[in-house]
């Protein structure tokens, strides 16, 4: 299987690598790119080829995996209308509604628009997969494949909450982060040094996560066990729900969501 991408920024480099580990080929897979120092680095690191723009063999290829920015996705996709004969294009562009990528590809339909996330650099992402109608089964399996180098993944049948996923699961490593950051300041304010309020932050939440993953119960269940009455654990609780935390991560959420859906639109405008 032959493998184009179009874009060669951070996501298209996480995917060549896992691919890669997974026993793709370099030689089954190019790059078109239009910056020198990027393709560089790409030969560099994968042995793929790489160009700087569109041709015929980029082309020839049964899979072409759309990594531009959603801004940059309909200049990006001018060469390819009509030209495109039964290849299976994927896009990972956020925001970016297939029946807009479809238009602007001249109506073509072989389509799958997915979300991976920045886990997806060490392998570790989560990516949604939502295709077109046109779209066949083994065209679904072949997308799977490829997304599955970088981490789990999970088909969404109704194009709508592409969004939601968005909010959810591809801004939700900010989240994370965020709530990285304010552990390492507080441990930093009760005398920790930099590097060990890092190392006990980071652990702390691999090691809950882990346990989420590999326990049934549900992730209430366990943050009970964690809580003794009148204990430590109880006393952040309480302090958390007095500033309301929770509901200020929903409504985060939610408008993230929002905010996903009028990208939506305004991407695709003519």
């Amino acid at each position: 299987m032959k493998i184009t991408f179009v874009g060669g920024g951070n996501m298209a480099v996480a995917l060549i690598g896992g691919m890669k580990k997974k026993g793709f080929s370099a030689a089954a897979m190019q790059v078109v790119e239009p910056s020198a120092p990027a393709r560089e680095r790409l030969t560099e690191s994968f042995g793929v080829r790489c160009v700087p723009a569109i041709d015929a063999a980029a082309l020839n290829c049964e899979v072409l995996m759309l990594a531009v920015k959603p801004q940059q996705m309909r200049e990006a996709v001018a060469p390819l209308a009509g030209k495109l004969r039964d290849q299976l294009v994927i896009s990972i562009a956020a925001g970016l509604r297939l029946p807009d990528l479809a238009r602007w590809l001249g109506g073509y339909r072989r389509l799958v628009r997915t979300m991976p996330n920045t886990p997806a650099l060490i392998g570790a992402g989560i990516t949604a997969l939502c295709a077109d109608p046109g779209v066949s089964a083994e065209g679904r399996e072949t997308a799977e494949k490829i997304l599955d180098a970088v981490g789990r993944t999970l088909w969404i049948e109704d194009e709508a909450q592409m969004d939601a996923v968005t909010a959810v699961s591809g801004s939700g490593p900010a989240y994370v982060f965020y709530f990285l950051e304010a552990i390492e300041a507080a441990a930093r304010e009760l005398g920790f040094s930099a590097q060990a309020a890092r190392l006990l932050s980071v652990e702390t939440f691999l090691g809950a996560t882990r346990l989420a993953e590999d326990s049934t119960d549900p992730v209430a269940l366990l943050r009970e066990r964690v809580t003794s009455k009148g204990g430590t654990t109880e006393a952040a609780l309480k302090s958390f729900d007095a500033d309301h935390l929770r509901a200020a991560i929903q409504r985060g959420v939610l408008a993230a969501a929002t905010r996903g859906r009028e990208l939506g639109e305004l991407l695709g405008k003519d």
